[in-house]
Order: structure tokens, then sequence, then C-alpha cells
């Protein structure tokens, strides 16, 4: 638009528009910033009573982590992980902390992965449809049967969320965008555009 026809704003109203542009532009990268720092020293600080490196005790967990997901992968040690697995599984107290936990990881990245299968739910209304992942196809064991699917629906800006289980009909796969895009389109309340996003 050319200067001469946009609208009057006092100097007043350009200020407080130039801070909350500046805001929204910085307050992302900020607070990004301060999660990574805040992350970096809580992990580096267990090692720093001992060595006092800057970013060694980072670079040995993120390396532990590596050489276990390695190990892992070889047939003994994963058969030795599987038998402190069912350990784990099986003592009290520990078991509902340990498993929940697990699944949750693994529900994310690991080989049982769930949140892959996005979906467009029908829950609140005929013409209401809010974004999910199907986690479960069969729910033989709440006798619902084939008919009913499990549907996690994640919450905007927050790490809870919702889980219906409802009809098949009730349900339609998001084929057009990637199950991280509507995860991301979700969590964030739909302002995260999925095609800019890529």
């Amino acid at each position: 638009m050319p200067p001469e026809n946009r609208p009057y704003r006092s100097p007043l109203k350009r200020i407080v528009g130039y801070f909350l542009q500046g805001f929204v532009i910085l307050a992302p990268i900020a607070i990004t910033g301060y999660t990574l720092y805040w992350l970096f020293e809580r992990v580096d600080s267990i090692l720093r009573p001992y060595v006092n490196i800057p970013g060694l005790g980072f670079l040995l967990i993120i390396v532990s982590v590596i050489l276990v997901g390695w190990i892992s992968s070889n047939f003994l040690m994963g058969g030795l992980l599987n038998l402190f697995d069912t350990w784990m599984e099986r003592t009290p107290g520990i078991k509902l902390i340990y498993t929940s936990t697990r699944d949750f990881f693994e529900a994310f990245a690991g080989n049982k992965r769930k949140f892959n299968n996005a979906v467009l739910a029908n829950v609140l209304g005929a013409e209401v449809w809010i974004i999910g992942f199907v986690t479960d196809e069969e729910l033989e064991k709440f006798d619902l049967g084939a008919d009913y699917v499990s549907v996690y629906v994640p919450q905007g800006y927050n790490f809870a969320g919702q889980l219906y289980i409802l009809p098949r009909e009730k349900v339609k796969k998001i084929n057009k965008i990637s199950s991280g895009d509507a995860m991301k389109y979700a969590v964030t309340g739909g302002v995260v555009d999925p095609e800019e996003a890529e």
C-alpha cells in the first residue's frame, strides 16, 4: 500500500506495533535458545564436580545414548536388555513408572511408534473435526471390536492430550500432510501452515 493511502497511526500506536512485531520474532528464538542452554547446562553439570571441561558432560551423555542404542541392536545385548525389561515390568512400584515412561517414548520414537497415523476425528458435533492420531485399531479388550478405534488428540501449546474411542466412520485419514506436520499443526493451535513448515 502506498504511503499516502495508509491510514494515519499515532507514533505511540506505531511504536506498540513495532514492539509486538519484534516480540513475535524474538520470543520463539529466545525461548528456544534458553531451553537449549538450560538443557546443555543441566546435562553438562553432571560431570563438572569431577572434570571441569565445558561440553564434556553433554558430549559424554550423547555418546552414551548412541552406544546404548547400538548395543541394544546387537542380538546378545538385546536379549539382556529384554531380560532387564522383563525384570522392571515385574517389580512392584517401579513397574508403573518404568512401563509408562518406556511406552510414552516408544510411541514417539521407538519401534512401536504410535503417532504416525494422523486423522481428522469427528468428536464434538456433526461438522466439527479435530486432528488426532490413531493409537489402537482393535478394541476387543473393551468389548468394542473392530468397529471402534482409539484416537489421541494433542492439546495446543501443551504436553497433555485427550484420548477418544470413536466409531471408524467418525475418523478420516489425513493423506496430504505428514504425521509430523499434523502434530505441529495441532500443538500450535493451527498457526503453523504445514506447507510452509516443509
